[in-house]
């Protein structure tokens, strides 16, 4: 009978590397749901009192995001697949997005380096009404999602949770993960180790100032083990579509690696040739920047749920 559990942000819960070395904050079997409250990225334990004055933080000082974990699935094992389906994300009720005043080559190629230049906004969120307002008066749209749920990269060693990586995933940042998504990892490590927070609220595709909407998040996740998996690698099934994931300090190998595992499943799912599926892809598959900040490039393909038809589906849309 799977069982809920419940995990809050304390010192003892909260971890700022993604290590397998570390002692499980929580222990699953699979199928079990985790509701689990992470503080925003930063580990503000309070609001910030105005844009660019810090708050007190949980980690201090601080090595990457603060997250839970690591949760221990029993029986995951290297060769399986840790799907991670959320239930349901709720922001909390206000977050910070920062922009500007780091020398990152976004912010060289547009004059923003400067510690003068900064612009950060503060936001309250309304998670009832899917809207948060900053303090300009300007509001936009919530689509919470977690921007960091990765593995241990490998058994040993305390790795950045910063960049995303093509083995245990980790600070993918792809604003499609909203509730009613399903994230597959590939397990990388014995129990899987998995460690989640970031809260977004809103984000667009690319985080191009390196920060969304960031705020606490409580999260409910269902945990599954699967022994195979339609494609290779960090992949996930979203609202929005299927969704294969490239990670790489070159845009094109990213690139490349997204749609080459897009091209496998949609062999899987239609039974196409290789070139056949990239025909179809190159007309039925939007290819995104998931995120530009993070020392990675990450790109996404996205295939719609309903972008190729098949059968009297295909026969009933012609004009």
């Amino acid at each position: 009978m799977p069982t809920t559990h419940r995990l809050e942000s304390t010192a003892d819960s909260t971890v700022d590397v993604l290590t397998a070395e570390r002692r499980p904050v929580l222990t699953v079997a699979p199928g079990d749901t985790v509701t689990v409250h992470t503080l925003s990225a930063a580990g503000y334990t309070e609001r910030q009192p105005a844009p660019g004055v810090d708050a007190p933080t949980l980690i201090d000082p601080r090595r990457g995001h603060c997250l839970v974990g690591p949760i221990a699935v029993t029986g995951a094992r290297p060769g399986a697949v840790l799907a991670v389906r959320f239930d349901d994300l709720v922001p909390d009720d206000w977050g910070y997005t920062g922009s500007g005043g780091v020398d990152t080559p976004v912010n060289r190629a547009l004059g923003l380096t400067d510690p003068a230049s900064r612009g950060p906004l503060l936001w309250d969120i309304d998670p009832e009404r899917g809207v948060a307002v900053n303090q300009l008066g300007l509001g936009v749209r919530t689509a919470p999602f977690l921007g960091v749920v990765g593995l241990p990269p490998e058994p040993t060693g305390e790795h950045s949770t910063i960049p995303p990586r093509p083995l245990g995933g980790g600070n993918i940042d792809c604003r499609e993960l909203v509730a009613g998504s399903t994230l597959y990892l590939p397990v990388t490590v014995p129990d899987a180790l998995l460690s989640v927070g970031d809260g977004h609220a809103a984000q667009g595709d690319g985080e191009v100032s390196g920060t969304a909407v960031e705020c606490g998040m409580t999260t409910t996740m269902t945990l599954t083990l699967l022994d195979t998996a339609p494609v290779e690698g960090v992949h996930a099934d979203t609202p929005a579509g299927r969704i294969t994931f490239g990670f790489d300090a070159d845009l094109n190998a990213a690139t490349a690696t997204a749609l080459d595992r897009m091209v496998d499943w949609i062999v899987a799912l239609h039974g196409t040739s290789r070139a056949e599926a990239l025909a179809m892809a190159s007309v039925a598959v939007s290819m995104r920047v998931t995120q530009v900040a993070n020392r990675t490039w990450g790109v996404h393909a996205l295939l719609p749920h309903d972008a190729i038809l098949t059968g009297a589906s295909a026969t009933d849309a012609r004009p």
